[in-house]
């Protein structure tokens, strides 16, 4: 059942049309319905099955991510999306990866591995309060609800810096690690010829994707005012 509801929201036709926030609903469906997979075959105890998919759901999010960002189009699009897509990046994926993690360790095991009986005993006997947790719970997500989220927060503050195409390619570059050096490359080409001496490779590898996407287009500008200039010159003579 769950691998034909996965099959469902996978459907490549179903996502090619809708727009890009829409297919990102689907497919983060579709990621929660793989998670549901995993999370049976770790119950059934099959640690090596859940690596694998545990891996292969990252990769998936990686790549469908990449697609639904290249789909976005308009700024309204931009508003909703980069939020998410900041947030799946950081949080989502970091869980997966953890997840990942805890396979491994479970896998490096002995086969027969239990905590000591002493442990048990006190994890078996100790009295949780309930409506505490409870309590503690509420009041937590009350002061969440009220707050808005802090990607949200970090896209306002962006949106001051940035234009469309710098602010959608800063996501590209979270997710495809080659596009970013190609864009270090470019950047430190042009920075040369320029001769901004500290815009080296060496350097742009520790700037943030804010740096790297807002450089990239302010040498993008650059090359086009000076091939428009050296056009007319040619146009004149």
């Amino acid at each position: 059942m769950l691998f034909v509801a996965l099959a469902d929201y996978s459907n490549p036709h179903l996502l090619e049309e809708t727009c890009a926030a829409c297919q990102l609903r689907r497919l983060e469906c579709a990621w929660a319905i793989e998670q549901t997979i995993i999370a049976t075959y770790q119950v059934q105890n099959e640690v090596s099955a859940v690596s694998d998919r545990l891996s292969h759901l990252q990769d998936k999010i990686c790549e469908d991510a990449l697609v639904v960002i290249n789909r976005c189009e308009s700024h309204d699009e931009l508003d909703f999306l980069f939020p998410e897509i900041t947030r799946i990046h950081n949080h989502d994926l970091a869980v997966l990866n953890s997840w990942q993690n805890h396979v491994y360790w479970m896998r490096s095991l002995p086969p027969q591995a239990l905590l000591p009986s002493s442990e048990l005993k006190i994890l078996s006997s100790t009295d949780f309060n309930s409506s505490q947790l409870t309590n503690s719970s509420d009041t937590h997500h009350s002061i969440i609800n009220l707050a808005e989220p802090p990607e949200q927060l970090i896209y306002e503050s962006l949106t001051e810096k940035s234009h469309f195409y710098s602010l959608r390619d800063q996501l590209l570059l979270m997710f495809e690690p080659e596009l970013r050096r190609e864009y270090e490359f470019y950047i430190s080409q042009q920075a040369g010829i320029a001769g901004y001496k500290t815009l080296v490779a060496s350097n742009l590898q520790y700037a943030s994707a804010l740096t790297v996407a807002n450089l990239y287009y302010y040498f993008q500008i650059r090359d086009e005012s000076q091939d428009e200039v050296e056009l007319a010159s040619v146009l004149n003579s």
